[in-house]
């Protein structure tokens, strides 16, 4: 029996390296087929030294070809390991039509960084730019009860002959959680790869279409999620939140330290002071600073930052984040003046972070590339 190589290459589109979500063909793990009668010579190129994972792969391509070919087809699998260069280097990738993607993170929890990230992203939509946001706190997801969407579904659409996700849309901000994927009772009990997992299936399986800013929401701390994050994606720059107590400032240090670091060096757009203050509605000329006075201000001069602005305490920020409209949507309340100002500090710094590095930068942790700056639509 003759063996013909391209039934044999299409043959091959049905087996996937383990750890990889591609079939070996389409992601470029085989270099090259080779027939000659009924000898098969197939040449594959993967990225682990694994040897389980290469003796796998060896024993899947021969036992495809003898069961569907000939079993008495000679098959040799040629395997090369090539290994990135760089180890630093980041293996994702740009997702087009998205000019600016921006992290929200925060030392510790509890500070009120989902809510400055729900409330900046209204308003940055309201300003006239196309805005999406990427919940990535697995393990507490919270952007579907702030945008008032808990019940919805990502429903599946074909975009270029391939399925994606399509985000839902809520205060024409598009939204994608993994809260609308499990039961709001549900914990997510998931160890680290699954995790990255999701975040690039909503990342890059996702039809986000053309975005001015993709805002981020982290989980709180510096941990295993941050790392995929940026590995996965040119981050454009990172907003920390805190609050001006002591405790909340020394985590808030940790994590611009972490953006800042050579192994990462993410641009730190600025740090936003949550509840700054505290004014009673009887008197509203008073301020009482029952967190500390200026503590996030004084962190950003401290670490040559820039400060993007305070949120101040106030009970219709936590009860409209709660009934999932967003404080940032009250017309003419000084709320809305508050968060505008954050929001034009932040694509201040973005236009001049963008100014300052070339786009065509390399895409790597220890050199983030530049995104173009941006233009109110």
């Amino acid at each position: 029996m003759k063996l013909d190589r391209k039934e044999i290459l299409l043959a091959l589109e049905t087996i996937t390296i383990a750890g990889e979500g591609k079939n070996m063909v389409e992601s470029g793990a085989v270099q090259n087929v080779i027939t000659f009668a009924d000898e098969v010579v197939v040449d594959l190129l993967l990225t682990t030294p694994a040897m389980h994972i290469k003796k796998r792969a060896e024993d899947d391509i021969k036992k495809l070809i003898h069961e569907k070919f000939s079993p008495d087809a000679v098959v040799k699998v040629n395997i090369k390991v090539e290994a990135a260069a760089n180890p630093n280097e980041i293996k994702g990738k740009a997702i087009p039509g998205i000019s600016n993607i921006i992290a929200v993170a925060s030392g510790k929890g509890g500070v009120g960084k989902s809510t400055v990230t729900a409330n900046l992203a209204v308003t940055l939509a309201k300003m006239g730019f196309k805005v999406g946001v990427l919940d990535a706190d697995i393990y507490g997801p919270s952007m579907p009860i702030m945008f008032d969407v808990e019940n919805e579904k990502p429903i599946s659409i074909e975009v270029n002959g391939k399925s994606k996700m399509k985000p839902i849309e809520s205060y024409e901000v598009k939204l994608l959680s993994i809260g609308f994927f499990t039961a709001p009772s549900q914990a997510v009990i998931w160890r680290g790869p699954m995790a990255s997992k999701a975040l690039n299936q909503m990342i890059f399986d996702a039809a986000w279409g053309e975005l001015d800013f993709m805002l981020i929401d982290l989980p709180p701390g510096t941990g295993d999620i941050h790392l995929s994050i940026m590995q996965s994606l040119p981050i454009t720059g990172a907003v920390v939140v805190s609050t001006p107590q002591a405790v909340a400032l020394a985590d808030a240090k940790k994590g611009v330290s972490m953006f800042m670091s050579d192994a990462i060096n993410v641009p730190v757009l600025g740090i936003i002071e949550n509840m700054a203050y505290f004014t009673p509605e009887e008197l509203p000329d008073n301020k009482y600073y029952i967190f500390g006075k200026e503590g996030a201000k004084n962190l950003a001069a401290d670490l040559q930052v820039p400060f993007l602005g305070e949120v101040p305490l106030v009970q219709s920020i936590r009860e409209a984040g709660d009934y999932g409209r967003p404080a940032a949507l009250q017309t003419a309340s000084p709320l809305e003046k508050v968060f505008e100002a954050i929001a034009r500090n932040v694509v201040q710094e973005t236009v001049s972070r963008n100014e300052s590095l070339a786009p065509t930068e390399a895409i790597k942790i220890t050199t983030m590339a530049g995104c173009s700056a941006v233009n109110k639509k």
